[in-house]
């Protein structure tokens, strides 16, 4: 069997604590931490198994002084809060009955039957906190090395199992993979429909997370070519799907991180009303409903003053929505919309009666000042006197 190279993360005070109290026989790293290892990826997150049963896990825990939080005990997680970062930990288990959605399990205590149970080869390698010797059931070495991401045993029972494993078999492909994998694409090209069944909040973070990675244009159009994008996110046609292509380009230009709000807009027609239906759909946020939408109301005179634009709307739509139109968005880059310095008590001041009146002033000669590009304060005054006469 393979090792696990020395990371930094293996050698963490705090995991050999949490060791100890398990039993090095009885705890491995899983999962994530242990594929991004073997690629020499950044490792964020670190997944523990153990055939320890999560109530005996979290009395282990606690007498050697860790805490825990029972994150999702009836189905075999614990999270152990630790100073370097938490880990959480997961009974050994095996399916009982699936329905698509959800699964019924039962603890376990073989190794390779929790790794039965899992969606990819590559997310099914664990790894001997002490030697750091790699347990590899299904191939996921191989896997990896080959950039294939494929189901373990038959892809159409692991989708049947939780059918948004359509969607993180895209995502990983984009990720990790290079060839195609022919069953894997058939199968999810014939159970796509079955997405219609999953929670909205699970497809729409599954769809943010293939649209955060750094390229996943080409990927995306295949969903669309086997008809599995058209079952999530249907507004999403040829063109559109080009469009995400031309802004991930954009982005890369510019210097900016990938975003998946931004790359969402791309795949949808630029109609305010369509972004907001799909914002509730996908069960997004309000910040990210509001700025989807105000994407969606781009035009071509966004060009002409993008800085008035992102007084406006705010710097990150501004961007957004430079971007989606082939604008460079270097004039926004690093820049903060200034506050006008112009109060309504300074126009009360001048003479005008506290109400309506004021808000008038205070529009109009704001309005002046962004034309002009926000000068300073001295022009601020020339403009209110000049309201001010022009109003008598």
């Amino acid at each position: 069997m393979p090792e696990l190279p020395q990371a930094e993360w293996t050698r963490r005070p705090e995991l050999a604590r949490l060791v100890a109290a398990l039993g090095a026989d009885k705890v491995r790293w899983v999962g994530g931490a242990v594929r991004d290892t073997l690629l020499g990826a950044e490792v964020r997150d670190i997944d523990a198994a153990t055939p320890i049963e999560p109530r005996a896990v979290v009395t282990l825990l606690e007498e050697a002084g860790i805490r825990t939080i029972p994150t999702g005990i009836d189905h075999g997680t614990v999270t152990a809060i630790l100073d370097g970062g938490n880990v959480e930990i997961t009974t050994l288990r095996k399916d009982v009955e699936t329905d698509g959605r959800r699964a019924t399990v039962a603890f376990a205590t073989e190794w390779r039957d929790d790794a039965a149970r899992r969606d990819f080869t590559i997310n099914a390698l664990y790894a001997d906190p002490a030697t750091l010797e790699v347990f590899d059931y299904f191939g996921g070495v191989a896997d990896l090395e080959a950039h294939h991401v494929r189901f373990i045993g038959d892809a159409r029972q692991r989708i049947r199992e939780d059918y948004l494993r359509i969607l993180r078999y895209y995502r990983f492909q984009a990720r990790f993979g290079s060839e195609l994998d022919a069953e894997a694409e058939d199968a999810c090209a014939e159970l796509a429909s079955g997405l219609k069944g999953l929670s909205r909040e699970r497809v729409g973070w599954e769809l943010q997370n293939l649209l955060a990675l750094p390229d996943p244009a080409a990927t995306v159009a295949r969903m669309r070519e086997r008809g599995v994008l058209p079952v999530v996110l249907p507004e999403a046609g040829k063109h559109e799907v080009e469009a995400l292509e031309q802004v991930i380009d954009a982005e890369r230009t510019a210097g900016l991180q990938p975003d998946p709000i931004r790359r969402l807009a791309a795949l949808i027609p630029a109609v305010p009303s369509l972004a907001e239906t799909v914002a509730a759909r996908l069960r997004l946020s309000r910040s990210q409903r509001d700025r989807l939408a105000c994407a969606a109301a781009r035009s071509p005179d966004d060009a002409q003053e993008p800085r008035a634009l992102a007084y406006r709307s705010g710097v990150a739509c501004a961007v957004d929505r430079l971007l989606l139109s082939g604008v460079d968005p270097a004039p926004l880059i690093g820049w903060e919309p200034p506050d006008l310095p112009l109060k309504g008590g300074e126009i009360v001041g001048r003479g005008v009666s506290a109400g309506p009146e004021v808000a008038r002033i205070l529009q109009a000669v704001e309005r002046q000042w962004v034309a002009e590009g926000f000068p300073p304060r001295a022009r601020v005054t020339e403009l209110l006197d000049a309201e001010l006469a022009a109003r008598g």
